[in-house]
């Protein structure tokens, strides 16, 4: 069964048993957390009614750093910045 899922204002294609990296969640390592679907695909048919998927958070952590400029000519500003956007893995399981 393969599935697109709804999370952090983001939609991503899964199937059981898949890790998926997803905005940050505010749960301990190892809780279940129910995540809404969009669309499910079982054997060629299209299922467009909402439902849910189980999943496991794995693991939290940040991303790469990315850094940033700013410049405003003529007036001397010029400002450097950086930034790690935090993440959460999760594990899908199966239909809740």
């Amino acid at each position: 069964m393969n599935a697109i899922i709804m999370q952090g204002g983001k939609q991503y294609t899964v199937k059981k048993g898949d890790e998926v990296i997803v905005e940050k969640i505010d749960a301990d390592i190892g809780a279940k957390i129910t995540v809404p679907t969009v669309m499910t695909f079982d054997n060629g048919k299209i299922d467009t009614k909402p439902g849910k998927i189980d999943a496991t958070i794995v693991e939290h952590g940040k991303g790469e750093k990315i850094n940033g400029f700013k410049y405003k000519p003529k007036n001397n500003v010029r400002k450097k910045f950086g930034h790690r956007q935090p993440y959460t893995k999760i594990k899908i399981g199966g239909n809740n």
